[in-house]
Order: C-alpha cells, then structure tokens, then sequence
C-alpha cells in the first residue's frame, strides 16, 4: 500500500524552518551591527588612542650625566661614548652559552666578561639587553654588522660611559656608578622620581656620585617616534630634549690629592686638609686607595675578591668611617678647656715625676722620669702625659665632653658624603646607655684619666680631628666641612654655593686660643714636631699623636719590636699654616705608624710645603718617616 505524501504539512515545515533561520539570520546581523556600531561609535575614541600608541612609540633619552671638576677645572668624572655588543635573553630562542660562543667568532669575550654578564643578568630588574661587551673597537663592529642577521637578539647599542680619568686618585671622594639592581629598582618605582629614571641603567653608587644623584642625573627627554606594524622606526614626531645634570665643582685640589696619596706610598691611614675661613675641604685622603673604573659595567669576580679581602681594607672610607682614640693631639683642645673653664692659667706648673697615681692604679707619662716643671705650653710643646692626667681629674668626664662636643667631636659633621660615623665622645650618660650590665653602665673616676691625653673610650673619625682643628684655627667659627664647593647648572652654568656662610660660633676668650695657638707654634719650632719643620719656610702649629692600638699589661713597656707591625701604636698628627692667618688645616692618622713625629708630620709637611710654596717631592718616593732619637721619641 502507498503512502501519500503530505504535501500542506511538508510546505508548513518547510516555512517554519526557513523562519527560524531567517530569524537566526537576522538576529546575527543585529548582533553584528550593533557590535560595529558599538565600536565605531561609542568606543572610538578609546580604539584611535590605541591605534596611536601602537603607531606611536615614546623613547626615553637619557640626559648627560654632569661632571665632577676639582677647585681648578680638573675633570674628574665625565661621560664619553662607545659601543656595546648587548644581549636580550628574552628574544634568544636557541642555547645562550652556545650563542656567546659563536659571538665569540666575531667579537673578543673574554672569560671576564662571561662572568660580569651572568651577573648582569641575575640582578637585572627585567627583560632588558645586558651588555656582554662594551667598548667595542670599530673593527669588531664592522665584523659584527656584517653578521647579524644570524644573531636575533644581539644589538650593537651607542652608550654613554662614565670614566674616571685619574683612575684611583681621590677615588673615596669621588665614588663611581654602577647599574642598576633589583633593590635600586624597586626603590626608583616606589619614589617620586620614577619617571625620570626611564631608560636609566646606570645610578650612583658611592662617594659624590651617590650622594649628588639628583643633580648629576638631569631630567629625562622623550621622543615620539612612528613606528611600523614590525616596530621599526618610520619617523621621529616631536622631540622634548634631555636637561643635562648638574656639574660639581669641588673644593679638592687634586695636585694637593696627588701629593698626599703619593706621600703615604703603600701606608694605610686617613687624611684631611680644610681651608678654616671657608670649610673646603682641600684634600681627602684614604689610604689604600682602588679604582672606580672597575665598577662602572660592573666589576669581575677577582677584582672584586682582590678588593674585598685585602687585609689593607682599600674599600674603606677611613676619613668617614675609621674610629681612632686622637692620643695627644686631644692635649691642645683639654689646655682650652682649662683655660675657659678657670681650671688653669697659663703659667700654672706641675712637678712631673713621669707618672700619676689614682688610687693604687699608676698611670705612666711617654718620658721616663718626667719632664720636670710643666706649665701649659710645655705640657703642649714636649706633650706632658701627667699634667693632662691631672687635669682630665680635675675638670671630669662630664665637663669635658660638654666642652669638646661644640667643636665636633663624638659628631657627625654633616659633610657631604652618605655613612658618616658618629665615633664616641664619652659622658655618664653615654657609657649608661652603651652598657646593659649595671656594673658596666657605671662611670668610674679612674677612667676619666685616660680621656685627657685622647685614649680610653674616646673615639673620632679623622675628619672629626681635622674639623676640630680648622674650628681652632678659625677661632672657634665653626664652618661645615664639604667636599663640593659649587654646583654648576648643565643648561645656564649659574654657580651656587653650597655652604654661604658659617654654622655657629664657641664663645671662647681670643686670648686664651691665642695661648694654645702660641703653644702649638711651639711644637714645631722646638717641639714634637720640630724635627720634621726645621727647615719649614713658614711658621706652622701642629701637634703629634700616638694612639694605642693594643693594651699593654701592667708593669709592661711598649716594645714594638716584640709585637706584630699590625698591633703597631697609630701615628697622628695635626696642624694649620700660616700660623698667624690658617689657609690650611690638617688632620691626619697613619695606622701602625707609630709614634706621629716620625711618621705622620713629614707627610703634613710635604702637604704644606705644595700647598703654600707649590714645592712638590719626588715623584717617586713616598715620604719617609723621620728619624728620632729614642730620646726624643714622645707625643
């Protein structure tokens, strides 16, 4: 039997069906339109910035970094260019030990430079290129551009370098600048600053560098440039220039420098010299001294162990951050207490049998069988131990820190530097909170008696000495020490001073700075120190120091020929010239130098002698020490 086909029903089917596909149809058509309309016209202009930034690329350029100058236009620190063979491990799709090899073909890498890229790249701060060489020669560019088509991921970049032309010469001073590491990053971001260091890869480290980065960095520029779906430069648009730092002018004269450094030879120690009137700081010596120029693109592992654990520490900053008992150039500064304080007159005498008892503790004078009668400017000239013995008892711990703390001591001088040490200026209420053991918090009387000839607890930073002593040369008009004099603007090259005027005044009695000034001519016209001035063309204050670097057990006699060159006394030394009118005042330690007359004043005389008369010593021979009589052998 046939069936017979429903024709009104397959035709009813048929119209639902091509409904609801011309439903779908159009409902898709109205989604479609809506989609277009909703883009072209509601998010068009969110879609044209977009467009315009894929077009348009924003470049940083980085400003020139600004020179440091000495006090006469030497240049100390500048930028020149070079190029850099660079590496961005994110678009190296193949083995990167494979793919340096391979550049090795073409360009000098050296094992060094391996292991300063490695590093490079583990404190990069992200996915930028890491130089694996830098100073190309034109040679190994051309070889190099030829080639690169085989190295995807490999740019030769033109970058500015910063030099260090003197090498190490004032290299505590000057500091060096080095790229930036995760830490530095993290802290550029979270600043105020953020923007300014886009594109930036290099920041101060240490020194000046470090401590001036807001005025050596400059203000970053930026370029619109158009750029291609591929990301390649089409045109440059509009162009806001880089505003180049600051420059520094210091306060250094870097022949003084030269002279210093040179006059140490391989000695380790710290020196200063201050102009009073003005607090430049004419030279700053740290001995031994290192090259900044390691550092730069980042210093190779044996440099950096050669550097690091040198038993001679050249990394330190001994003017800064060394902490040494004064020994006796401490004496001129407790006679002026003495004097201020009505605790002694000039003419005042003591009977010096070469030692003072407290209690049942017998504290020994430097000259066996004393010195006789001892008024205040002999107890300075031959450096009497016993009369500041005596003294130090009679004005009390408390008192003398009072009296010495307005001219520094035991106090960060604000000089222009980062991790300035405090160092110690004993008080009751110091060794009370130093202390946790009540026993320890304790001040005892006999301790008082070491702290007037500069021992005990006392403690100082070199420049805190230096400092010290251009505040008594400039009687009592206390200057902030600095190192920059000036600050030169990189656009209209206006200079600013960076200390105008003085800090505060000590009220002290001219007469009485007239007396220890008399006192300090003395010890280098027939004193301590008169063996290294006997042929001085002008007339110096000065005085010697030996601070004690070991305990001597009681009943011991220092022996230096029976301990070891390291556990030596230091030798000290302070001074200023002209005497009548200072343009020079100098602090200065030679560790394990022994006694300060014999190694530490012919080097403050050779400084002196550049300084004033513009003699300079040979240029091959450090200055020695001076020979002394064991007789004479007394600070």
């Amino acid at each position: 039997m046939t069936e017979l086909k429903n024709t009104e029903r397959e035709l009813h089917l048929f119209r639902l069906r091509l409904s609801v596909a011309g439903g779908l149809v159009f409902i898709l058509f109205a989604c479609l339109l809506s989609r277009f309309i909703w883009l072209q016209v509601y998010k068009h202009n969110d879609y044209v910035a977009q467009a315009e930034e894929n077009r348009i690329s924003v470049v940083p350029v980085v400003p020139n970094r600004g020179l440091i100058l000495d006090r006469n236009g030497v240049v100390l620190a500048r930028n020149y260019s070079a190029y850099t063979l660079e590496i961005t491990p994110s678009k190296i799709d193949g083995d990167l030990e494979t793919l340096i090899d391979e550049l090795a073909t073409l360009v000098d890498i050296q094992p060094k430079d391996r292991k300063r890229f490695k590093k490079l790249q583990e404190e990069s701060r992200n996915l930028a290129s890491s130089p694996i060489r830098v100073r190309l020669s034109d040679e190994e560019v051309a070889r190099f551009s030829a080639q690169r088509y085989r190295f995807p991921g490999v740019e030769i970049q033109a970058r500015l370098f910063r030099q260090y032309p003197l090498g190490s010469v004032a290299s505590h001073v000057i500091g060096y600048i080095g790229r930036i590491n995760t830490r530095e990053a993290k802290e550029i971001d979270a600043g105020d600053d953020a923007t300014n260091y886009r594109g930036t890869e290099h920041i101060g480290k240490e020194g000046l560098e470090k401590n001036y980065e807001d005025k050596l960095h400059g203000r970053t520029g930026y370029e619109e440039v158009e750029v291609s779906a591929g990301g390649r430069p089409i045109r440059t648009l509009s162009r806001t220039a880089a505003t180049p730092g600051d420059n520094l002018i210091l306060s250094i004269d870097i022949e003084l420098q030269k002279v210093v450094e040179q006059a140490f030879g391989d000695r380790r120690g710290a020196f200063i010299a201050i102009e009073p009137a003005t607090g430049d700081v004419l030279a700053y010596v740290s001995m031994p001294t290192f090259d900044p120029n390691l550092f730069v693109e980042g210093i190779d592992q044996q440099s950096w162990d050669l550097l690091n654990n040198s038993p001679d520490h050249p990394l330190l900053n001994r003017p800064l951050s060394g902490a040494y008992p004064p020994g006796s150039t401490y004496k001129p500064f407790m006679a002026l207490a003495a004097l201020e304080l009505g605790k002694r007159k000039p003419s005042d005498a003591i009977s010096d049998p070469g030692y003072f008892w407290f209690g049942n503790h017998k504290f020994r004078d430097d000259k066996e069988g004393g010195h006789g009668m001892v008024d205040m400017y002999k107890s300075i000239v031959q450096s009497c131990d016993t009369y500041y013995y005596l003294l130090a008892n009679d004005l009390g711990v408390d008192t003398i820190h009072d009296f010495m703390k307005p001219f520094g001591f035991g106090q960060k001088t604000g000089i222009d530097l980062k991790y300035e040490r405090t160092g110690v200026l004993p008080s009751t209420a110091w060794k009370a909170a130093a202390y946790k053991k009540p026993e320890q918090k304790r001040w005892y009387a006999g301790e008082t008696i070491s702290i007037g000839i500069g021992q005990g607890y006392n403690s100082f930073t070199p420049l805190q000495l230096a400092h010290a002593t251009a505040t008594l040369a400039n009687n009592g008009i206390v200057m902030k020490p600095h190192l920059v004099r000036e600050i030169e603007n990189g656009v209209t090259r206006q200079r600013t001073l960076t200390v105008p005027k003085e800090s505060y005044r000590i009220p002290l009695k001219q007469e009485n700075i007239d007396v220890i000034k008399h006192a300090m001519v003395g010890v280098n016209k027939e004193g301590t120190g008169a063996r290294a001035f006997s042929k001085a063309e002008y007339v110096s204050a000065g005085k010697t120091g030996t601070a004690q670097v070991i305990a001597i057990k009681k009943g011991e006699k220092y022996d230096a020929s029976k301990i070891s060159d390291r556990h030596h006394d230091h030798a000290l030394y302070t001074a200023f010239a002209p005497a009548d009118n200072p343009r020079i005042a100098i602090a200065l330690i030679v560790e394990n130098g022994g006694f300060g007359a014999a190694s530490a004043a012919p080097i403050a005389k050779a400084a002196m002698d550049f300084y004033l008369l513009g003699k300079r010593p040979d240029a091959k021979t450090p200055v020695k020490a001076a020979p002394i009589p064991e007789d004479e052998l007394t600070d």
